[in-house]
């Protein structure tokens, strides 16, 4: 574990943000921290984020991910998170242990497909399974991402309620290792 990122009156931290294979739920519920989303902003810069639709992350502070790894665009990303943030927080049930679409992990890949693609009724003739070199190569289980890259921080729950988020990172901005005590950790 990485020691806290502390607040510079100096500067601020710059934050990047990514959604994986997920629901997108742990960023809603992250800017469920309303009216103190201006607070937040007199000490943080958002870099790579689908509230700044910047596609490139630059280096930063503080990289929260939330989502698993179904593919190996994520992977790709996940590294490059790694590799540009000081501080990574897996974010949420999906990141932490590859959340609902893990279970896809006990079905076969190939037979899935198929079965989604060419077997179903209702399919027109010559349907197929997609194939197009454009598309990101699935992986054949979803996997959490500690399990490729080395996390600093695990931000439980499904979504983190915005409370949790907002004592998390205002702990990491205060130098103090975040603790989330009773009553801010819950799985909808």
């Amino acid at each position: 574990m990485s020691a806290p990122v502390p607040l510079h009156a100096a500067r601020k931290l710059r934050v990047a943000t990514v959604s994986l294979a997920g629901c997108f739920g742990c960023h809603m519920s992250f800017l469920d921290i309303d009216e103190r989303l201006f607070e937040l902003i007199e000490h943080i810069e958002f870099d790579r984020s689908p509230l700044t639709d910047i596609k490139q992350v630059g280096h930063c502070d503080i990289g929260l991910i939330e989502g698993g790894l179904c593919n190996a665009e994520n992977v790709m990303l996940l590294r490059e998170f790694r590799a540009r943030c000081k501080t990574l927080v897996a974010v949420g049930a999906c990141a932490i242990n590859g959340g609902l679409p893990a279970q896809r992990n006990h079905l076969d890949l190939g037979a899935l497909l198929t079965d989604v693609y060419r077997s179903r009724p209702g399919l027109s003739g010559g349907s197929g399974i997609p194939d197009d070199p454009e598309l990101p190569l699935l992986l054949n289980k979803v996997h959490p991402i500690h399990e490729v890259v080395h996390v600093d921080y695990f931000l439980p729950g499904c979504p983190p309620s915005a409370d949790a988020f907002w004592r998390f990172l205002t702990d990491l901005m205060a130098g103090r290792t975040p603790h989330l005590g009773p009553g801010l950790m819950h799985y909808d």
